[in-house]
């Protein structure tokens, strides 16, 4: 049976963009939300309850970017130049959050200044992928296989939808991360954060999935065609049932089920871009296999990330094991 290593690595690449989205997703949204914390004890527990794990996250975007870069070099040729702009944005927020992170214990003295620091950085991040997302579906112009835009080809009312979306619910994702992990006057807090968080979550998904069918025939055809058709109106139910369960958790004051609730929804936000693009890695103009390195290079690179692959899905779950639990003001327990 001869495989299209192609279809293999875009289902790769997918996985990996999606991990670090549910694993960085909730700590950018502490980030964004933190301003709304008490100071005191319910930001030091927020900022405890990512400590152990944050900084490993972006391990899922490394290996997505590189894998773009390796398998797909004409995509990342094209969709790099596209949106410089909001790469260096992202890039100057993760180092921003970053030091923020760990000289708001170092240096208490300025920890006011440290705090802005990481909100900044956080909601930066957060808008500039969301963007990126959008600048990447509305099209980007490709001429003799190479980026034939302008500098701010990728702002339009459609991409800044998108990322003020993504910033949504990065921050459902942490509102729900912390009634798991926290207690208390934080817990508390956190639920009642996630309600409202919730409704425009649902709200933002609504209005970028009625706007993208616009954006491209191809999108309108993939959505609602028939016989598609009956597979794809199964995403929306999906999210019905998701959304009517992560409320009713809300409720019922569950601790993980919200959490697990919003990692569906973004499960099904996922699933719906990629019935949107497949089979276009850069819509309108360049396919997958348009951008597909040579077969031997792929196979090559497969062979090292079957082994790298689940080394990192091993020392991410141990550390999650390991740091189970609430985290309280001064560490879990």
């Amino acid at each position: 049976m001869n495989i299209d290593l192609t279809v293999v690595w875009i289902a790769i690449i997918g996985f990996a963009i999606f991990a670090y989205v549910v694993m960085d997703g909730f700590d950018l949204g502490i980030g964004i939300l933190f301003p709304g914390f008490a100071v005191g004890e319910e930001r030091d527990q927020a900022m405890n309850s990512i400590a152990p794990v944050w900084d490993g996250n972006e391990t899922w975007l490394v290996l997505g970017g590189g894998g773009l870069f390796a398998v797909f070099p004409l995509a990342y040729a094209i969709i790099l130049p596209a949106t410089y702009p909001l790469m260096i944005a992202m890039l100057l927020g993760l180092v921003f959050r970053g030091v923020a992170f760990e000289f708001r214990w170092r240096d208490p003295r300025h920890r006011p200044v440290w705090d802005l620091a990481f909100t900044v950085g956080s909601t930066t991040a957060a808008l500039a992928q969301g963007i990126t997302l959008g600048a990447i579906l509305q099209g980007i112009r490709v001429e003799h296989e190479a980026y034939a835009g302008g500098w701010l080809d990728w702002l339009s009312p459609f991409s800044l939808l998108t990322g003020v979306a993504v910033v949504i619910g990065y921050a459902l994702l942490g509102a729900t991360w912390l009634i798991w992990k926290t207690e208390g006057t934080s817990q508390a807090h956190a639920r009642r954060v996630a309600f409202w968080l919730g409704l425009a979550t649902l709200a933002a998904l609504a209005a970028v999935s009625a706007a993208t069918p616009f954006l491209e025939y191809g999108y309108w055809r993939r959505w609602f065609a028939m016989p598609g058709v009956l597979l794809t109106a199964q995403v929306p139910v999906l999210v019905i049932i998701c959304a009517a369960t992560f409320f009713w958790s809300l409720r019922r004051k569950s601790e993980l089920l919200p959490f697990a609730m919003s990692l569906v929804l973004f499960l099904l936000g996922f699933v719906g871009l990629g019935i949107s693009m497949f089979p276009y890695v850069v819509p309108p103009a360049v396919t997958i296999w348009d951008a597909a390195a040579p077969r031997e290079s792929q196979v090559f690179m497969l062979v090292g990330s079957v082994v790298i692959i689940p080394v990192i899905l091993a020392y991410t779950t141990w550390a999650y094991w390991i740091f189970r639990g609430k985290a309280g003001v001064h560490g879990y327990h």
